[in-house]
């Protein structure tokens, strides 16, 4: 087997990701507080074209070096809104008609391998809530939230690195919304 060459890869400019059909997820990011994980999370977003990135509260924002060691210039192709609040950042996502989740372990959470989105339903798609890397998605935060998702974990650790966590959560709405749209 040979590696591909970036050319070989034929991947669409940013130009063209601006103007290209986006899969209907927000990523609201709540307080976190790595510059590295916050540029995984604009990498991982660029890949599967994400439609936007919520940074909240001490999330810090593009531009920023620390930002770009990571993303590699998702931070530029990807969308991005600042909110000073989470709470806000929900409330203004449910306004516009998303389905928000808290990704968290909570009484009642479903769990991700479980949950299977519906992207032909009438919203306007799903929002998930990616929780501050020491305190997880504040309560109050999950309070507001239309639900929330949970990530399976078999191993003596309770939790995941948020930049992995958002990793696998974007995967599992990928799969499905790739599978049933129309285009690549």
């Amino acid at each position: 087997m040979k590696k591909l060459t970036m050319l070989e890869m034929d991947r669409i400019s940013t130009d063209e990701f601006k103007s290209a059909q986006k899969m209907p997820l927000v990523i609201v990011l709540d307080n976190i507080r790595s510059l590295n994980n916050i540029g995984s999370v604009f990498r991982t977003s660029d890949a599967f074209r994400v439609e936007c990135i919520c940074l909240c509260g001490i999330s810090a924002t593009p531009p920023s070096m620390e930002i770009h060691k990571t993303a590699l210039g998702a931070e530029d192709s990807v969308d991005w809104l600042y909110y000073e609040d989470t709470h806000q950042a929900v409330r203004d996502l449910q306004t516009r008609g998303y389905q928000v989740l808290a990704i968290e372990q909570c009484a009642g959470s479903t769990m991700l391998n479980d949950f299977r989105p519906d992207f032909g339903k009438p919203s306007q798609g799903y929002a998930v809530v990616m929780g501050n890397e020491v305190k997880g998605v504040q309560q109050s935060v999950v309070d507001i939230c239309d639900g929330c998702l949970e990530i399976p974990q078999y191993g003596t650790k309770h939790s995941l690195n948020v930049a992995v966590t958002t990793g696998l959560v974007i995967w599992e709405f990928a799969k499905v919304y790739f599978a049933q749209s129309q285009h690549p």
